[in-house]
């Protein structure tokens, strides 16, 4: 199967299960961005620490559930997220970035070997969760199926801190017609555990944001006539945390490179206190 993701292939992976998709990046088949698939689940960024951190790491996502939803927390030394569905976080997410004193110094398609007794893992909600689901009320989404990274944005919008961990909130944008936006609105407010609805739309200076074609992560995305940006929190706050912490080693999945899980996608928030 090819690395590189061509149209038709894409098309075909948004008809594959979530248990299915998993295997495939298990088996390394398939190692491209996730948004658009599995519709109706879950999709969650990983975060990966030393066990020493874990409570602090807990506690900067319980203040701040808007940018960083935990839905998933594994026992120290555990790979396995069995509340999310059969996972090994090890091997079942496309990307992962690998920090060393807050600096990502490699991506790999596994962590096998970089796994340790002492490791923790943290799911937290994705926003490319809702994707598959504006698509199919026919919102038009530019970066779906074109191998291109959402673009996400360090805000002025400042986190609430919990030991080393802390920082502005990020957000990823989405252009969305302007007729359509009260329904992206409504449509992802049903989604509390992939951030919900959009915290901004509009004049992206409001909240921060300088230069929409200079994201801090991800690929630039033009706005369109008959288009508005439209911001959500993103679980990448809590990455961004993670490398200003500098902890002489942490991982994550790479940006656009989200675990899917076996959890419905609209399930209740409460139902995940963690």
């Amino acid at each position: 199967m090819p690395r590189q993701t061509t149209s038709l292939f894409y098309d075909n992976l948004r008809l594959v299960d979530a248990d299915k998709l998993r295997r495939l990046v298990r088996m390394g088949a398939y190692e491209g961005h996730t948004g658009g698939l599995a519709s109706g689940k879950l999709q969650a960024n990983v975060v990966i620490v030393p066990r020493r951190f874990a409570g602090d790491f807990h506690q900067f996502c319980v203040r701040n559930p808007k940018a960083c939803p935990l839905v998933g927390v594994s026992r120290a030394g555990s790979p396995l997220l069995p509340a999310l569905g059969d996972i090994d976080i090890r091997t079942d997410a496309p990307q992962y970035n690998i920090y060393y004193f807050g600096e990502v110094i490699r991506q790999k398609t596994d962590i096998i070997d970089l796994w340790r007794d002492d490791f923790a893992a943290f799911a937290l909600g994705s926003s490319l969760t809702v994707e598959a689901a504006l698509i199919e009320k026919g919102v038009k989404l530019r970066s779906i199926g074109c191998g291109k990274a959402l673009p996400k944005f360090r805000t002025g919008i400042m986190t609430r801190g919990a030991g080393p961990f802390g920082g502005e909130m990020v957000v990823s944008m989405r252009p969305i017609r302007q007729g359509d936006v009260d329904r992206v609105r409504a449509l992802t407010a049903r989604f509390p555990l992939a951030h919900g609805s959009p915290i901004h739309v509009g004049e992206p200076s409001i909240i921060g944001i300088k230069d929409l074609m200079a994201p801090d992560w991800g690929d630039a995305v033009e706005i369109m006539d008959g288009e508005v940006p439209v911001f959500w929190a993103s679980s990448l706050t809590a990455q961004d945390a993670l490398a200003r912490a500098e902890l002489a080693i942490s991982i994550t999945v790479s940006p656009g490179h989200m675990l899917i899980t076996d959890v419905d996608a609209q399930a209740d928030a409460g139902a995940f206190k963690v």
